[in-house]
């Protein structure tokens, strides 16, 4: 995301949360961002579509942080996995979007909710799998099931320590309890052998994990990662232009259902005019994945 966009969500967000979603006009967005109404509309095509960019830059916040946790570090040790839990918290915290998410299902939004619920399901999703680095296949008939009880446990502990320990609040504290709790409730589930959802029911919630395609997004973001870990650790002659073009390629793959293949040609065009040798190696790599993502494409309209 380009600066000037980011500031419109930025001011946007803190708008959302001074005077509320529904209370905050596009033209107030407009004023507070410093843009032009033609420019706001290039990027957004209404408020809606604004709220789903505060999420998503959000979430994208927080899960490089819970990724960065993980580098060099054991996947099934646990204190791991509680920071990253507390990251989430800390982030979403920050951002304030458990009130924009209480706005959001009070409204009679549909397609907000949807949006919302999407990001529930990944949430279960990401705790089910870190659950499975954790405890292993041979506890996996259970793990959605305490992937689901442990955020509501969580959330509900949250809710009612905040309530009664207002000012002396500590959810770093309740978050290692809770996680305390998920260890018992593992092992209780696995000994006593029930289940009420079979972890398989992923492959219904998330269809498109069983298409050809999936993974490539990973592999992608992971690739841009690199390229610009490079301009962080070298100071390039056009570090905006470049970053932008990484940006720009990782939103048409994360954020478009077809992404423009010959936009996308012309900005690895332009990130070959830097001819530093490290860089043209992982930039080959980024030609190569999305080389390939074309061709299964192509494979699968045939």
């Amino acid at each position: 995301m380009n600066e000037r966009k980011t500031r419109v969500v930025e001011a946007a967000h803190r708008l959302f949360i001074e005077k509320g979603i529904h209370a905050t006009s596009i033209q107030e967005i407009i004023d507070h961002s410093g843009i032009s109404k033609g420019t706001f509309y290039n990027y957004f095509s209404s408020k809606n579509e604004l709220l789903i960019a505060i999420f998503k830059m959000t979430y994208a916040e927080f899960s490089k942080q819970q990724d960065e946790l993980l580098i060099g570090q054991d996947p099934s040790d646990i204190e791991i996995f509680t920071k990253q839990i507390e990251v989430q918290l800390k982030t979403n915290h920050k951002r304030k979007l458990i009130s924009l998410f209480e706005e959001v299902m009070v409204s009679n939004d549909a397609d907000l909710k949807e949006y919302l619920q999407r990001i529930r399901l990944n949430n279960i999703r990401w705790i089910y799998q870190r659950l499975m680095d954790l405890f292993g296949e041979e506890k996996k008939a259970v793990l959605l099931d305490c992937a689901i009880m442990f955020i509501g446990m969580l959330r509900e502990n949250l809710q009612f320590n905040r309530m009664t320990n207002k000012s002396n609040f500590s959810p770093i504290k309740v978050v290692r309890y809770s996680v305390k709790r998920l260890v018992d409730l593992v092992e209780g589930a696995a000994d006593s052998n029930e289940q009420l959802l079979d972890p398989d029911v992923l492959e219904i919630w998330f269809p498109d994990c069983k298409k050809p395609m999936h993974g490539y997004k990973k592999k992608l973001h992971k690739s841009l990662s690199a390229l610009r870990n490079i301009l962080n650790e070298r100071k390039e002659t056009k570090p905006n232009k470049f970053v932008e073009l990484l940006d720009f390629i990782e939103e048409e793959f994360m954020d478009s259902k077809s992404p423009r293949p010959f936009l996308i040609e012309s900005a690895l065009l332009s990130l070959n005019t830097n001819q530093d040798s490290i860089w043209q190696t992982e930039l080959k790599q980024l030609e190569q994945l999305i080389g390939d993502y074309f061709k299964k494409k192509e494979e699968m309209t045939v």
